[in-house]
């Protein structure tokens, strides 16, 4: 088998109309930089990436101011109506250079306090399996089934779940498989490990970082930043 190179793909088209009206998350000032920035910064000192590939909206203004966008690696392309079809571009982007069995690493655009070092435990446990795997976290709180009445009538056993989180590493032939049955039925999918589930071939648990936060409402730009502080004094990168 040839060497297998990395290929990564950041999905930044939605405007997360339930976090603000005025702009995209993405483009918000965290650390006195934008959230997107951060990110890709962070993403870009990940070793032996070929290429970053942005699936996003291409005429917002926000992308000409960013830092990021000038490394020869980082390359943006028009977006989806959702993630699944933004990532199935990012797919198509690089289908004339990727072979089967590379691997595509997909990344939220808002999830700027991921770190390196688990981003190498991912690849290390990852790099033999056929299929992929995901970083996910220990639930901490209790786990109650609420109906539609807000009515508690059940606990689930938390020891059974994991928080899914970014990056989701697969292998290109086999996210390019699942994302195209994904798309061609009805079904919505809200992570690359959901398709691939769908087709029959789950991927690897890989213990992340509880701080690997999904930026969702405002308030979590606080939590971020907090966040961050407390990785740069600890040296975790």
């Amino acid at each position: 088998m040839s060497r297998q190179r990395e290929w990564m793909i950041v999905p930044a088209a939605g405007v997360g109309r339930r976090f603000s009206e005025r702009m995209p998350k993405q483009f918000f000032p965290l650390n006195g930089q934008t959230v997107a920035q951060l990110c890709l910064d962070k993403l870009l000192r990940v070793p032996d990436v070929e290429q970053v590939i942005v699936p996003c909206d291409m005429g917002n203004p926000n992308w000409s101011d960013m830092p990021a966008r000038n490394d020869a690696r980082v390359r943006l392309i028009a977006g989806g109506c959702n993630r699944a079809e933004s990532v199935y571009q990012g797919l198509l982007a690089i289908s004339d250079v990727a072979e089967k069995h590379d691997w595509v690493l997909v990344h939220d655009i808002v999830r700027p306090c991921v770190t390196l070092g688990a981003i190498a435990r991912l690849k290390q446990e990852v790099s033999a399996h056929s299929v992929g795997g995901i970083l996910v976290a220990p639930v901490s709180d209790t786990l109650k089934i609420v109906d539609a009445k807000g009515v508690i009538v059940g606990t689930q056993d938390r020891q059974d779940y994991r928080l899914a989180q970014t990056p989701q590493m697969v292998r290109y032939g086999e996210l390019y498989a699942a994302m195209g049955v994904v798309l061609a039925s009805t079904k919505v999918t809200t992570d690359e490990a959901e398709a691939l589930e769908i087709a029959g071939r789950p991927l690897l648990a890989v213990q992340g970082r509880s701080d690997n936060i999904k930026i969702t409402r405002y308030e979590d730009l606080q939590v971020a930043t907090a966040i961050l502080k407390a990785q740069e004094e600890s040296v975790c990168v």
